[in-house]
């Protein structure tokens, strides 16, 4: 059963990111090609974010496809490639008619223009929706999004629109693909793995971290439940001590 929004016993978190892993290793296991795993997994995503709002999950980020993923076979990423087009236009609907508002990030130059026009039709089409933000990791790094957000603050520098004085913490993250998020609350990974993989490293810092065996396509809203309880149970004292 969803939590009840109005249980006030700490409240889970607001802000989830996801790495989806796990998708290949469940396909071979059932002798199928990894593309069927990696469409298990877009079909996971689904339900997910349809359990969000029960969840009082406000924000919910997935990493699809990351900078280090073109060095997987031609046949695979052309085929990662044509799914996230077609994910696109099989859900744009649902996701317009179900309140939820969709971002990507990550750098955009590599992606073909298809699917690039894809993204940006439905980042318009779902921008006055409220009810669950997803962001997709599409083409993205930590490193990569930091770089470039120190190129654009170095350009401001160097234009005069920033004084180098004033560049301090709160200066950086208003210039990642995130700015307009709040940091995640709880990340967790899937697959039994127990590594970020250069996801949000900026944004995480102060994020709690959930490693679980779990594959992706076999993650289900009653575990993510569970890990939003465990969540809630969790002091977080962001460095400081207990009064």
């Amino acid at each position: 059963m969803p939590r009840d929004p109005q249980d006030t016993q700490a409240l889970g978190p607001t802000h989830v990111a996801i790495i989806m892993d796990g998708n290949g290793r469940w396909a071979q296991a059932r002798g199928r090609p990894r593309l069927f795993g990696h469409h298990a997994g877009a079909r996971r995503v689904r339900e997910v974010v349809e359990a969000c709002p029960g969840l009082g999950i406000k924000y919910l980020t997935v990493f699809a496809f990351s900078t280090e993923n073109w060095k997987r076979t031609q046949a695979e990423v052309a085929g990662l490639m044509s799914l996230f087009r077609r994910y696109i236009t099989k859900e744009a609907q649902t996701l317009k008619e179900n309140g939820i508002r969709v971002r990507f990030i990550g750098d955009r130059v590599r992606l073909d223009s298809k699917l690039t026009d894809l993204m940006d039709t439905l980042e318009r089409e779902t921008q006055d929706n409220d009810l669950v933000h997803l962001t997709v990791a599409l083409n993205y790094g930590g490193r990569d999004e930091v770089a470039r957000a120190t190129k654009r603050l170095a350009r401001d520098v160097a234009e005069g629109r920033l004084h180098p004085d004033n560049v301090d913490e709160e200066t950086l993250p208003k210039y990642l693909d995130t700015r307009v998020l709040p940091d995640p609350d709880l990340v967790i990974r899937t697959s039994g793995e127990a590594r970020i993989s250069n996801f949000l490293l900026w944004q995480s810092a102060y994020s709690e971290y959930e490693f679980i065996d779990t594959l992706w396509p076999d993650f289900t809203a009653a575990e993510l439940e569970r890990l939003c309880r465990s969540f809630g149970a969790r002091e977080r004292r962001f460095g400081a001590v207990p009064a």
